[in-house]
């Protein structure tokens, strides 16, 4: 009896055995029990896929732009210095009908033209070959963190560089009439000269570390060195950002990727003046040049990419974040602008042109000698061609930036009478939640629309303050956002929004502004 149940017990196993894996091989399962998901999951794919082309889009535009800038420094400056300086010396003929002697973008311009003469002339103090071989004689890895150091001094000595060019140029045009609360014109005007000149020495180091590993013969400076970016993506992809603080490191990826350019074309300078102007090395530095350039492409791609994935943002904030941009340009066209369009590039990007003009029109004039009447009627010629590259680039971005505010229906924002701030305290917590300049409706959940409809800005939120907006933090007490941040909880202030338009001195810096 015994032997008939154990038989019984393993025929009954066996076909437990054989029913477990027949349901194994038969199992079905509905994905759409779970739409919801997978819908989700599909999105954040073709969110992805999206990414390097709204990126590149943002990128161009945004390069596009601080061309402009730069090439304002070599094309449109001298030539508004010297209307200023005709003014200046012919203003005696015409009688003192006015105050002022000069106005104040007049002001502004001649001490921009005055700073970069004098600095142009004290970088001839500076001996580039030494520079080049004192570099060459470090080591390898003493290079590579020279490098590092280099990339961070020029972030932070940037953002307060800007602070000190603005306080330069309103303590020259600040109303006389007003109580005298600065230092004076000349210490303002010493200490921005001392700032250019040792930030262009600091590009100036930065260049000649690219062109030592360049020229070095195993390539292995240049690799580590390109190998850095990509430890970007470590310290960024995995920190929690939202809309704004994206806005924050596009701006300065698009600052860094045209001071990289700048920094290409310096090096490629010198190393065609060594080889005489031999065209045949240029094919050599060319795939060198395609690397660095390749591998920073890569890395913003990646490094974006997985930002937004991780924070759940859509692609389409980059077409909000391009109209932003697009409105800083069409607003200082405006007559009641009250910044140049060079400054609030600046401001925005962390991208100061002075320096970096002042190391490569020290560049230029080594490499290239000028010899005789033809090569002089050249440089005219080079000259022309500049300003026509200059008008050219302005008409097409202006056109552009036009389009992109209104494709965002921003453009009512531009007509708006301006409104005149009062620092202090806000009257409650919703007027300083909604102070803004351009329009980025905050709603009770807390989420920002860069590019906000004027419909619902009439029915959801008082009046915005419409200004040229760049330069929001000369006129913003800091007391407001303490103020503000001690009414809220812990959790309101970690995630508490800012207006884009107040990004600007600390988007190089690349930290949160909570």
């Amino acid at each position: 009896g015994s032997g008939i149940c154990e038989r019984f017990a393993l025929a009954e196993s066996y076909l437990s055995l054989l029913r477990f894996i027949s349901a194994e091989l038969t199992r079905g399962y509905f994905l759409e029990h779970n739409e919801a998901k997978y819908t989700e999951r599909r999105e954040r794919v073709y969110t992805c896929m999206r990414i390097p082309k709204e990126l590149e889009k943002l990128m161009f535009f945004g390069i596009f732009l601080c061309l402009d800038a730069f090439l304002y420094v070599f094309t449109l400056l001298p030539l508004r210095v010297f209307l200023a300086m005709f003014r200046f010396i012919t203003l005696p003929c015409y009688g003192l009908r006015d105050r002022r002697l000069l106005q104040p973008a007049q002001v502004c311009d001649i001490l921009k033209g005055v700073i970069l003469v004098i600095c142009y002339f004290m970088m001839h103090y500076v001996d580039y070959s030494m520079m080049y071989h004192l570099i060459r004689g470090q080591s390898v890895i003493k290079l590579y963190i020279i490098y590092n150091m280099l990339e961070v001094a020029d972030r932070l000595i940037s953002s307060f560089g800007q602070d000190i060019l603005d306080a330069l140029y309103w303590t020259a045009t600040e109303p006389k009439e007003r109580k005298r609360a600065h230092i004076g014109v000349i210490p303002h005007f010493f200490m921005a000269v001392l700032y250019v000149f040792l930030h262009a020495i600091l590009i100036m180091v930065q260049a000649t570390t690219l062109n030592v590993a360049f020229n070095s013969h195993n390539k292995s400076l240049l690799t580590i060195m390109m190998s850095n970016n990509f430890v970007e993506i470590k310290g960024s992809v995995f920190k929690k950002f939202e809309k704004n603080n994206l806005f924050q490191m596009s701006n300065s990826d698009i600052k860094e990727r045209f001071t990289n350019y700048v920094l290409l074309l310096i090096v490629c300078l010198r190393n065609m003046e060594q080889f005489s102007w031999n065209p045949d090395h240029l094919w050599v530095l060319f795939p060198d040049v395609c690397m660095v350039v390749a591998s920073e492409i890569a890395v913003d791609i990646v490094k974006h990419a997985f930002i937004t994935k991780f924070n759940d943002i859509t692609a389409d904030v980059y077409s909000e974040y391009r109209a932003s941009l697009a409105f800083d340009l069409v607003s200082s066209r405006q007559k009641n602008a009250y910044t140049d369009y060079s400054d609030s590039v600046s401001r925005r990007m962390g991208f100061i042109p002075l320096p970096l003009a002042v190391l490569l029109i020290r560049v230029v004039t080594s490499s290239i000698k000028v010899q005789g009447v033809l090569a002089y009627v050249c440089v005219v010629l080079f000259y022309c061609g500049l300003i026509s590259l200059k008008v050219l680039n302005s008409i097409v971005l202006l056109g552009k930036s036009c389009q992109y505010v209104k494709e965002a229906k921003m453009e009512e924002k531009l007509f708006n009478p301006v409104l005149t701030a009062t620092p202090g305290k806000p009257a409650g917590k919703q007027q300083s939640t909604f102070k803004s300049t351009q329009g980025i409706s905050t709603d009770e959940n807390g989420s920002t629309s860069v590019t906000s409809q004027p419909v619902h800005q009439k029915e959801n939120m008082p009046s915005l303050l419409v200004t040229s907006n760049s330069d929001q933090f000369l006129t913003t007490p800091d007391g407001e956002e303490k103020d503000i941040s001690q009414d809220s909880s812990e959790l309101k202030h970690r995630s508490a929004k800012k207006d884009l338009l107040e990004i600007d001195r600390f988007t190089i810096c690349g930290n949160r502004i909570d």
